[in-house]
């Protein structure tokens, strides 16, 4: 997460230092726990162990999932994203080698209609 970004949620946090309840050791990491989860796509278990114990992440994760929290951010981060990144570059998106443009051709018999006899190929 960058600056900009966290600058734009810290003070939203549960755990942040004047706030009712724990202080939180550090609120960032955690973010950055959750973040390179759903970023890799590894289960919980698997959480390197810089972001600490992974049972404490997925807990307090939980608890923030059930009293709205992440909705809450996700709002505000959504408000004026910057989603250059989503554009797709069409010099990587590969189609299918079956997507080329095959002759379609039907069974006589199932289909009741004749063979399309397209020519296969334009040379």
């Amino acid at each position: 997460m960058g600056i900009r970004d966290w600058d734009r949620i810290k003070d939203m946090l549960p755990g942040r230092a004047g706030h009712v309840g724990v202080t939180a050791r550090n609120n960032r990491l955690f973010i950055d726990a959750v973040l390179y989860r759903y970023r890799t796509g590894i289960p919980w278990r698997d959480l390197p162990e810089k972001y600490g114990d992974f049972r404490n992440v997925h807990r307090r994760f939980s608890r923030w999932a059930e009293k709205g929290i992440w909705a809450k951010l996700l709002s505000v981060l959504t408000q004026e994203a910057d989603t250059e990144y989503v554009m797709i570059d069409s010099t990587v998106v590969r189609a299918h080698q079956h997507s080329a443009g095959a002759a379609i051709r039907t069974n006589r018999r199932s289909a009741g209609h004749g063979v399309d006899y397209r020519p296969r190929s334009t040379h």
